[in-house]
């Protein structure tokens, strides 16, 4: 259970991560290393320019997180430790709260692998 909750899991953060970049790197990747990512539009510091939201959606979105978040509960699992079940209410809330602001989407996905998560943590905790 823990170890196909932690393959959901990373499975959901690399698709986001590389389907952003398919998505929005071959446009923006030049001016992100030209430096654009530290020029205001319009001189408004607030407003965010194309190559800026871009970014965020790729490399500084949940993505890389939840990837990370995946491959921590596989080593737990790897080494026969049970992820502690806030990481599994923490996803699943990731995924409610993403759902509830941007509407229904794959990464829905991520609920399953919380009640895999609990699952897991309940069975362990039965065994002792």
């Amino acid at each position: 259970m823990i170890k196909s909750a932690g393959w959901i899991i990373v499975l959901c953060g690399l698709g986001h991560t590389v389907g952003a970049l398919v998505e929005t790197a071959p446009r923006h990747a030049g001016s992100w290393f030209a430096w654009a990512l530290w020029e205001a539009p319009n001189n408004d510091p607030v407003a965010m320019s194309h190559p800026a939201a871009a970014f965020w959606y790729t490399l500084y979105s949940f993505g890389l997180p939840l990837l990370l978040v995946g491959v921590i509960v596989l080593w737990l699992d790897r080494r026969g430790l049970t992820p502690p079940p806030f990481i599994a209410w923490s996803v699943a809330a990731w995924a409610v709260v993403g759902t509830v602001l941007s509407g229904l989407s794959p990464l829905l996905l991520l609920l399953i692998a919380a009640v895999l998560l609990l699952a897991g943590a309940r069975r362990t905790a039965l065994r002792k």
